[in-house]
């Protein structure tokens, strides 16, 4: 497959048993649980023995080639029940935990669709989906499993999974903001070579340290923030989209703090921070190790990264870390990026002959351009 991983290796189950018998104290994942410096950490070991716990759970309950639900906060527990199920040999289904009756109906349209056998989730999650149970049946009918309750030693119990790069790994499913939620099945050969095209594209090694905000349950945070550090043997350093939402300093103040060496998300996060973060807020900041700053999951602006880059240039940060990118869930994420620290390139067009569905450049300065933003290495 590559350098940073041995080639025999076909499936995530396995490369986390080869990450925790090479670097077992090396950092896996920390995550900020206020967005600041409350901490709570795993190693690789740590990751490993939550992992084979939770599998061995599933395994208890019969489970074998079926699917679960992933119905958790953000946080590590989310990440050790992922890699539970890869464990298991079960498809994991993320989702999020329903906060309306929209969220609930995407819920239940996700469960009618991928037919899962379990859910997993934490115990208080578990004390709130039960009043949502008993009006309806798809949830009733659900193997639960609050992964925070499991006795200590079950991970004695597991038992290595008959997968193979062939098995689906996990279910993704669409946002639905059109129509219902499609998921789209990802194969464990679907991840490692995603990862190693995100690795190539970013120029990552095992000292890009990972700072993410990003949903999990979304492609972009689950392979772009949680698989690639995995891939790397790097360290992934995540908070909730809540506390940046809240306060999107932190993210800053992380990248700092950590070293972030990898981070992004969409363009409106980057837009947040221009407009949010205030002037003695960026005292102290030091953003000179962020070298890929990557930008997808929506349109990308010419004006916001001109007034990032702009803004934050007295805190270190360098124009050419700005790297447009784009994917797809059904692409398992990463499509096309452009090269480490190479500026992206733009191109003024006619705004009128666009809408008409016609490509004219327009002349710098010209009255009616539209800039749009490459995301890859540019033309001739």
């Amino acid at each position: 497959m590559s350098a940073v991983i041995p080639p025999s290796i076909a499936t995530l189950s396995e490369l986390l048993r080869w990450r925790a018998s090479v670097q077992p104290d090396a950092p896996a994942y920390t995550f900020l649980v206020n967005g600041e410096d409350e901490e709570q950490r795993w190693s690789y070991a740590e990751l490993d023995q939550r992992s084979r716990a939770v599998a061995a759970a599933l395994q208890e309950q019969g489970a074998a080639d079926d699917r679960a639900l992933l119905l958790f906060a953000p946080g590590l527990e989310y990440i050790g029940s992922f890699f539970g199920c890869l464990d298991a040999g079960v498809a994991a289904v993320p989702v999020y935990p329903p906060q309306n009756e929209q969220t609930l109906a995407r819920l239940l349209s996700i469960i009618t669709d991928a037919r899962p056998r379990f859910l997993l989730t934490t115990s208080d999650i578990l004390e709130s989906v039960k009043a949502f149970a008993e009006t309806y049946p798809l949830l009733k009918e659900l193997r639960w499993l609050a992964v925070d309750a499991l006795p200590e030693g079950q991970e004695a119990l597991w038992r290595p999974p008959r997968i193979t790069g062939d098995s689906m790994a996990f279910l993704q499913y669409t946002s639905g903001s059109t129509s219902t939620p499609k998921g789209v099945m990802v194969l464990h050969r679907n991840l490692l070579a995603n990862e190693e095209m995100i690795r190539q594209g970013f120029g990552n090694d095992s000292s890009a340290t990972t700072v993410g905000w990003l949903p999990l349950y979304h492609d972009m945070g689950l392979i772009g923030t949680v698989l690639q550090p995995m891939y790397l043997g790097a360290h992934g350093v995540l908070m909730s989209p809540y506390s940046f939402l809240q306060r999107p300093v932190r993210w800053l103040r992380a990248i700092s703090k950590y070293r972030g060496v990898v981070s992004g998300g969409p363009n409106f996060g980057y837009a947040l921070c221009v407009r949010k973060v205030k002037p003695e807020q960026r005292e102290g900041l030091d953003l000179s190790s962020w070298k890929i700053a990557f930008n997808g999951a929506e349109p990308v602006r010419a004006d916001t990264l001109e007034r990032f880059a702009e803004s934050f240039a007295p805190q270190g940060f360098q124009k050419a870390a700005l790297y447009p990118c784009y994917g797809l869930a059904e692409a398992t994420l990463y499509a096309t990026g452009g090269a480490r620290m190479v500026s992206h390139r733009t191109l003024g067009v006619d705004a009128g002959a666009l809408e008409r569905n016609r490509v004219v450049e327009a002349a710098p300065g010209a009255e009616g351009t539209r800039t749009l933003v490459g995301c890859g290495r540019g033309w001739a």
